[in-house]
């Protein structure tokens, strides 16, 4: 064998991932930065929907932590109401 024919280009083949993240890519850059093509805060309430943290699971209102969504403040709104 040649080494031409040894040097078979290796096709990049896709996880199979959840339909909400399709076309997630992330990669560790050469300084260790990671890069991702998805907003963290997109990452965060996805992971947060779908995975069960097993640090809070010991505590007794788990369940109302887990039923309630936190609401996120509107800093426009907050300056607005200041005015």
């Amino acid at each position: 064998m040649s080494k031409k024919e040894s040097k078979k280009k290796k096709k990049k083949v896709q996880p199979k991932v959840n339909p909400e993240l399709e076309g997630f890519n992330i990669e560790i850059d050469s300084f260790g930065e990671i890069k991702t093509n998805f907003n963290i805060d997109r990452i965060n309430e996805f992971l947060n929907k779908n995975v069960e943290d097993k640090k809070l699971a010991e505590r007794d209102d788990y369940e109302d932590l887990k039923s309630s969504k936190p609401e996120k403040k509107d800093k426009k709104k907050d300056n607005d109401d200041k005015e």
